[in-house]
């Protein structure tokens, strides 16, 4: 689905509808007009409030919306030439991640003009913020500001500023705005860990451009992962959010800011219901930093970690499904100079619980590089604590899956329902890969399970698989469960597999 784009026109119609409708609702059986005094006018949002059970959000608005600014981001854009010369925008649309996981900075203006191909072409961005000190620092999203040359600022007295990028980090999505302004209203800051789902929250933002717009709703879950965002645990709310609402700030009913609307789930580009944003606490690390040294550090534990179900859990003989599985362990990084190994279960860092293993990133991240960490882990249906020295974070990357030929002796396991064969030596070297074995077929209960040919099975139950013999024997033994450590897709993962 192309997306849309509002035109003046379209704007005039609705409104001219919208009037139609309530003229002719107003005009039927139409009630005798009542005189209000200025004293009664004033309680009626609160009586309002009181009967219906929805606050009023009128005091919080006044005393607050000052402080969320409008921004301005322009770019210069690179335009390309597709085969029949035509001028494009590198961003396409219809791309799936577009559609589904849309950050809504505002939309990006797709130029015009008298440029060839290859010419450059200016786009602009629209995106919210807000003032966090009276002498203009403003937060908001990096990637409202991302590759801007010109960043303008505008208040709600319609004053305008030129802001300066102090810095933005991409890995949480925050930045921080400076502008030459004194005396300026600002925000007040709370706890979002004090915040309860259910309760009422309001974004103040600028939704296709339309400055300091209002919109409410409730807290729909806590500590929420989304795909490729690891660092940040966001709150999702149901609260109205649309392209342009990106950056600004979501207040609790105390007038407290406690996130930074940063994302929306959406099929269409526009509001279904699914809004996220980042806990202020964590948005304030990164302002503090970002002001201070210009970046933010980051701890890194060098492990891969998927979450435990029930299976995997009476796979590991562990009461409840708890912690993060590790799944992969980066050779010589920090966790395997630790001694953390695959099929260890985190259960709790420097004392504090891993629930699952979305809270884990955030939780190894907020850690100092270089300082040293307990690190709690279940292995052989047992709780073992490790002493880590944390890494300062960066990227890596696990050796890649064999999905190559047939040569080479193989076995069936009936009960498992998989043929396989040993690895060669040629594959172990190519891949990466001390051990494994190469999965030809799947059917019956690995099938169901989800392994497929290519796979490589690395472990059963955290305990390396070096033979066929060696497998079938572990199956054999094993009881209405086993977890099988498999390589695909360049990653390391683990499979419950329910042996009934």
């Amino acid at each position: 689905m192309k997306a849309k784009i509002l035109t003046r026109s379209a704007v005039a119609a609705a409104v001219a509808i919208a009037l139609s409708a309530g003229y002719v609702a107003g005009h039927n059986n139409v009630p005798a007009p009542q005189v209000i005094s200025p004293a009664a006018a004033a309680l009626m949002p609160a009586e309002a409030a009181a009967k219906t059970g929805i606050p009023d959000f009128s005091g919080l608005v006044e005393t607050y919306g000052p402080a969320v600014v409008n921004i301005s981001a322009k770019h210069v854009v690179k335009q390309t030439s597709n085969r029949r010369g035509q001028n494009q925008v590198p961003m396409d649309p219809d791309d799936p991640l577009y559609q589904f996981f849309k950050r809504f900075g505002g939309m990006p203006g797709f130029g015009g003009g008298d440029g060839g191909p290859g010419a450059d072409r200016p786009s602009e961005g629209l995106g919210s913020g807000f003032i966090v000190s009276s002498d203009g620092y403003i937060l908001t999203n990096a990637h409202v500001v991302d590759n801007a040359n010109i960043v303008t600022v505008k208040l709600t007295d319609k004053r305008e500023y030129r802001a300066k990028v102090i810095g933005a980090d991409k890995q949480s999505d925050v930045a921080v705005l400076k502008i030459d302004a004194k005396n300026l209203p600002v925000v007040k800051i709370g706890d979002p860990n004090g915040s309860k789902v259910g309760q009422w929250v309001v974004a103040i933002g600028s939704p296709y451009g339309f400055d300091n717009t209002v919109t409410s709703g409730i807290i729909s879950a806590k500590s929420r992962a989304l795909p490729n965002e690891n660092y940040t645990p966001f709150i999702q709310t149901d609260v109205p959010v649309n392209p342009g609402n990106s950056g600004g700030p979501l207040f609790n009913l105390q007038g407290e800011v406690i996130g930074i609307n940063s994302m929306i789930y959406s099929q269409t580009g526009g509001f279904q219901g699914l809004s996220f944003a980042i806990p202020i606490n964590e948005a304030i690390k990164v302002k503090d930093a970002l002001i201070k040294t210009g970046h933010v550090d980051r701890g890194r534990l060098g492990v891969t970690v998927q979450g435990m179900n029930q299976t995997l859990a009476n796979s590991f003989g562990m009461k409840s499904p708890q912690g993060a599985l590790v799944s992969s362990v980066e050779p010589g990084g920090p966790a395997a100079k630790g001694g953390l190994q695959p099929g260890d279960v985190i259960t709790a860092l420097n004392g504090v619980p891993v629930t699952d293993s979305t809270s884990l990133p955030s939780q190894v991240a907020g850690l100092a590089p270089g300082t040293s960490a307990k690190v709690t882990v279940w292995r052989d249906k047992s709780a073992k604590d490790l002493s880590v020295t944390i890494g300062a974070l960066k990227d890596a990357k696990t050796a890649s899956a064999h999905t190559g030929g047939d040569d080479g002796a193989s076995a069936q396991d009936a009960r498992l329902g998989v043929a396989v064969r040993p690895l060669t030596p040629e594959e172990k070297q190519n891949d990466s890969l001390s051990r494994g074995l190469l999965v030809q077929q799947s059917n019956g209960a690995a099938a169901n399970a989800g392994i497929q040919p290519g796979d490589v099975i690395l472990a059963v139950n955290g305990q390396p698989v070096t033979s066929v013999q060696q497998l079938k024997s572990m199956v054999q033994h094993a009881g209405d469960s086993i977890a099988l450590l498999i390589q695909r897709d360049d990653a390391q993962i683990f499979v419950p597999v329910d042996l009934g």
